[in-house]
């Protein structure tokens, strides 16, 4: 085991992880906006409580900083946090809702990223694992949700490239893209879009996934996982 960083970890997939990593011995950062909620989830084991908005610059920084000065290090971020805003046709798509997507989709997993791989390649053993969220919607569309949808499709080109270059810096990367997992996420989208017809999985399973993707050694990597909802289309899912 060792030190995991989850941000998100309030809720939903973010909370499952943290807490199924304290329950296999992790020492576990737990980053959210609501300090409240994430108090009771480190409270299950070695585990630090952490107020982070993570498309805030400077409280990312400030949120690593603490992580490293009470643990002595990072070895695996679950790069997690993100928003679904309300569902609409492109043309009804507030600048307010597009800003807000992008900026905690895409430049809060840039910045949280950014932080844990500065870490990573200064730390003694050097290295450690980035895993980032991404979704099914990063290969399949879900009607109404173009900012959604475009976050997550460059969150692949992220994970690739972080991939590459953390090589030369024993730093591995990879993404796991969940398919209907039964969290709040889900539950918020517009009927039309979720396809709530379709079936769901319970979220215990995609922390299980990631912890295997997090408990590999640094010589192999999981570049892209799938865990979707048996009986979920392959297509034609917009």
């Amino acid at each position: 085991m060792g030190v995991m960083v989850v941000t998100g970890a309030s809720a939903g997939i973010g909370r499952a992880v943290a807490e199924a990593a304290l329950a296999e011995g992790w020492q576990v950062a737990c980053l959210a906006r609501s300090e409240d909620k994430l108090a009771e989830v480190a409270a299950k084991g070695d585990g630090l409580a952490v107020a982070c908005d993570v498309s805030d610059a400077a409280a990312v920084e400030r949120a690593f900083a603490e992580v490293v000065a009470r643990f002595g290090r990072i070895d695996v971020l679950f790069n997690n946090a993100g928003m679904f805003p309300p569902a609409a046709l492109p043309d009804e798509v507030t600048l307010e809702d597009w800003d807000a997507c992008i900026a905690v989709n895409l430049t809060g997993m840039f910045l949280c990223a950014r932080a844990a791989f500065a870490q990573m390649r200064r730390q003694a053993p050097r290295g450690g694992r980035i895993i980032n969220n991404g979704s099914i919607s990063g290969q399949v569309p879900r009607a109404k949700s173009l900012a959604y949808t475009t976050t997550k499709h460059a969150i692949n080109g992220m994970t690739k490239q972080i991939a590459l270059d953390g090589r030369d810096f024993d730093i591995a990367c990879g993404q796991i893209d969940v398919g209907n997992a039964r969290t709040g996420l889900l539950a918020n989208m517009d009927a039309a879009a979720a396809k709530t017809a379709e079936p769901t999985m319970d979220v215990a399973n995609v922390a299980r996934s990631v912890l295997y993707m997090a408990s590999l050694p640094l010589d192999a990597n999981v570049l892209n996982m799938t865990v979707m909802a048996s009986g979920m289309p392959f297509v034609g899912r917009g």
